[in-house]
């Protein structure tokens, strides 16, 4: 690997940092999702203008417009507290410190700089508490990777404006970009705008299929991406130096099948749902295959010429992705389905899967950076990879998590095939790399971390944090520059 690859963690200010309604801050969408399990979704309770109540589910989905969020007694709600990284962050970066950590992906919350939007102003508080963590990585040498948007939009938006389908959000989205990109000029170099931007179009239709929503989110997403854009421009006018990049949850998806209709059926979902963001962001317009794919969702998309010019001069740097597992694809009926990182699919009888029903995929995540990187020729960067299992915390501290190590080991060894075979990647930060809550399910249970935090699904323990056996193991990947995978 390259003398200075970018060998880290990723974790994300709703899943870790608690302190959800302290010093300022708002509340987020997800800090009124419920716990679920493996096998069912979170959900939201609301209240709608008229007065009727309902659930929603994750996310927000089938949420109706401006209704108000609300909580359900007896409810334990995981993101409020997080892991209390808001409390122990210095802690937690000087066990990244002792791993050597390179790099750490993390994120702002918008909540927390801008609680109640441009009219209510800025809240400094927030605004210092980043500047401390900043300070605290750049103490260690440690590259910060800041996204800006990761699964916590700010509920007074979705309440007071309607969400991201209001395209006055694109102007509040850069007022907090810009406070980010100006107050942290000299701490950060490398700047994701949305994380996993392709993740409402999976969600409202290729999943769960709700009828109406798809239309809706491509106009949503529509606004995200004229957002990016800008704020890509705008972060290059405040410091030259920045690199500007995209993040897009992976979807590699095989026919299941050599029957051209399965090999049709996979083309179609991958432009569908894994390429149409990521084409917009690098190359700066939206694919020819995009009019097939409005057409088919009722999507009627107000695009001007400005908006054409936004994009086509806010083009990314580089093309940052998660990837987790893989999926396969049959145009036939079948009813052996998997579930993935917001993924689903049929059941590949080569793989095996995680608890969670998560296909374990080295050769894929090799197949996605050949793929991406010969479609774009940018550079890559991988922010989260990682195995969620359920972890024992022994009597003695310790924590033997051989599993999460031969998972890492076997993804981390076809990432420096694909290095070797031409692929350009900056780095490899892995998920999460310290327990945090997991966003599909609110459980903590479902453990990725190399830190374990001794809490429970319902916020009972001592929030004490205790190395992992792969806590070692990837401090020798780190030390060796991936070259002692043992």
């Amino acid at each position: 690997m390259k003398p200075n690859f970018l060998w880290g963690g990723s974790i994300s200010a709703a899943q870790c940092e608690g302190a959800w309604n302290v010093d300022g801050k708002s509340p987020v969408e997800i800090d009124y999702a419920t716990v679920a399990s493996n096998d069912s979704m979170r959900t939201i309770s609301y209240v709608t203008e008229t007065g009727v109540n309902g659930i929603a589910g994750n996310f927000g989905l089938g949420m109706p417009e401006y209704a108000k969020r609300i909580e359900v007694d007896g409810e334990y709600y995981s993101n409020r507290n997080g892991i209390d990284f808001y409390n122990n962050y210095k802690e937690d970066i000087l066990l990244f410190a002792e791993m050597g950590f390179k790099s750490l992906n993390l994120s702002i919350s918008w909540a927390r700089i801008y609680p109640c939007g441009i009219e209510k102003g800025i809240n400094w508080e927030g605004v210092e508490f980043y500047r401390s963590v900043l300070l605290e990585l750049k103490k260690y040498n440690i590259e910060p990777i800041c996204t800006l948007f990761k699964y916590d939009m700010p509920v007074y938006f979705e309440e007071q404006l309607g969400g991201w389908k209001n395209k006055k959000l694109i102007d509040e989205f850069l007022a907090f970009a810009k406070v980010c990109f100006e107050e942290y000029k000299d701490l950060v170099k490398y700047w994701i705008t949305f994380n996993e931007i392709n993740v409402d179009i999976i969600l409202q239709g290729v999943i769960l299929g709700i009828e109406n929503n798809i239309s809706s989110a491509f106009v949503r997403v529509h606004h995200q991406l004229l957002a990016s854009a800008k704020a890509v421009k705008m972060a290059h006018q405040i410091n030259p130096e920045y690199k500007i990049g995209c993040m897009i949850c992976s979807m590699i998806t095989y026919p299941l099948t050599p029957n051209p209709k399965d090999i049709l059926a996979v083309q179609k979902k991958m432009q569908d749902i894994f390429w149409y963001c990521g084409d917009v962001m690098v190359r700066g317009n939206y694919p020819t295959y995009s009019s097939r794919i409005w057409k088919e969702n009722n999507v009627e998309l107000a695009i001007s010429l400005d908006d054409e010019k936004v994009l086509r001069e806010g083009k990314v740097d580089f093309y940052a992705f998660s990837y987790y597992s893989s999926s396969a694809l049959t145009a036939q009926k079948s009813e052996l389905s998997v579930t993935g990182n917001m993924s689903s699919g049929i059941e590949n009888p080569y793989l095996e899967k995680s608890e969670w029903g998560w296909t374990m995929d080295p050769d894929g995540l090799k197949y996605a950076l050949h793929e991406i990187y010969d479609r774009y020729q940018i550079p890559l960067l991988i922010v989260e990879n990682g195995l969620g299992a359920r972890d024992t915390l022994n009597d003695d501290g310790t924590v033997h998590d051989d599993y999460r190590i031969n998972y890492l080991r076997t993804h981390i060894q076809k990432v420096i095939e694909a290095c070797g075979e031409g692929v350009d990647l900056i780095g490899y930060n892995s998920w999460g790399c310290i327990d945090l809550i997991a966003a599909s399910t609110g459980q903590i249970s479902k453990r990725y971390g190399y830190i374990y935090v001794d809490i429970d699904d319902n916020g009972n323990g001592t929030y004490e944090r205790y190395r992992k056996d792969s806590f070692y193991w990837y401090k020798k990947v780190i030390e060796s520059n991936g070259k002692n995978l043992d």
